[in-house]
């Protein structure tokens, strides 16, 4: 199943962005991609051959942004309990998706949550 041009752009995106945050690095357990920080996941990127719909999962801990997501077509609470610990899961492939500059917002308010405070701090301008 080919996945949609524009999704696969946003996701790539996404996962530039990821990775160009201090600290970040990109490994693949369970065979699909996620973004690190001091080896804790802050964006689980899913994989992008299209055996399985494309999206990206962050947690959210923020009550406004946590709902804008959830709000936003086929957002649901990560599975495997991670749901209530504030993850959303975002399809990228359904009309109507976030778009990446979004995303990526809410990829950082994900990393800073997961991120010790010394390296989310080089994000702040001083």
């Amino acid at each position: 199943m080919a996945v949609p041009p524009n999704a696969l752009k946003k996701w790539e995106k996404v996962r530039d962005h990821a990775l160009g945050l201090p600290g970040a690095a990109e490994e693949h357990p369970w065979g699909e991609s996620v973004a690190k920080v001091n080896r804790k996941v802050f964006v689980f990127l899913g994989v992008r051959d299209g055996s399985y719909p494309l999206g990206v999962t962050v947690k959210l801990t923020d009550e406004t942004a946590h709902a804008h997501a959830l709000a936003c077509p086929g957002a649901e609470p990560a599975g495997y309990g991670l749901g209530r610990a504030g993850w959303v899961r975002i399809p990228l492939e359904v009309k109507g998706a976030p778009r990446a500059d979004l995303l990526c917002d809410w990829v950082e308010e994900s990393y800073r949550t997961i991120a010790p405070r010394r390296l989310a701090a080089q994000l702040d301008p001083h």
